[in-house]
């Protein structure tokens, strides 16, 4: 794969993906944000990659925002489109794919780049981090996901102030509030995240795909979430992974899932 604002690293079946605009600070335009969703695509489509890491090139930034000279001049029909292409380009196919990614927040996470952490499946930050979404102080709304999870990860009136006072919050205080599982120095940011891969990657890669999906439920108010539990419950039991995992335990030894 050969992307020109990216840069993708392998260690084993985890994949490093660095998203390379420093001199931006990793914003947004829509040319990454296109290359972002094709390379997550081919990754997840990817039997050898069970754990994905997404971070920001450089300490300053892991997104800071996304390229406002792009959209400043939009009616009302380009801006909806701007949103809705965005969700379905990137930020809802994040949180949809099978393989698990780990949001790896470097410094500033802002608007666009916050949202596209909370896309992730989780988010381990640099205790240089600040996050926040600035985007009522420009005349707009979040419009890459904000609205919706950032009150389903930090509770509705913590929420509310981080979008309406449009202030950052640092990493300590992310933690706090859960926007965050860790937070490491900038230099174990890296290896924290590998770390937690490391565990991810020794499990089932169907079952975690299924586990997704039955998580990613609790928040669809179109879905029964508890009933697509038990769907993906009794899918996982057709399953090759199922069949291994199983009789792994059963002779007392480590399973060998091959993702089937």
């Amino acid at each position: 794969m050969n992307f020109s604002h990216l840069k993708i690293s392998n260690n084993g079946s985890v994949s490093t993906v660095t998203i390379n605009r420093p001199d931006k600070l990793n914003a947004l335009n829509m040319e990454v944000i296109d290359q972002l969703s094709q390379c997550m695509t081919q990754l997840d489509k990817d039997p050898s990659v069970r754990c994905i890491i997404l971070t920001g090139e450089g300490q300053k930034a892991f997104v800071a925002g996304a390229d406002i000279s792009e959209f400043a001049n939009f009616s009302v029909p380009e801006g909806t489109k701007l949103s809705a292409e965005g969700h379905e380009k990137l930020f809802n196919l994040v949180s949809k794919l099978n393989t698990p990614v780990i949001a790896a927040v470097n410094g500033f996470a802002l608007g666009g780049g916050l949202e596209l952490a909370m896309s992730c499946h989780m988010r381990v930050a640099s205790d240089n981090a600040r996050m926040g979404l600035p985007e009522v102080s420009l005349g707009v709304i979040p419009g890459y996901g904000g609205t919706q999870r950032l009150p389903e990860l930090i509770g509705k009136g913590r929420a509310m102030e981080m979008i309406a006072s449009a202030q950052m919050i640092d990493a300590a205080t992310a933690l706090q509030y859960g926007l965050v599982n860790h937070v490491v120095s900038q230099e174990q940011l890296i290896e924290k995240c590998e770390e937690i891969a490391s565990k991810i990657v020794r499990n089932s890669p169907k079952a975690i795909g299924f586990a997704i999906q039955a998580v990613n439920a609790s928040s669809d108010s179109s879905v029964d979430g508890f009933a697509e539990e038990v769907r993906l419950f009794g899918e996982a039991f057709g399953t090759g992974d199922f069949k291994e995992g199983t009789t792994a335990f059963l002779e007392k030894r480590k399973p060998n899932f091959k993702g089937e």
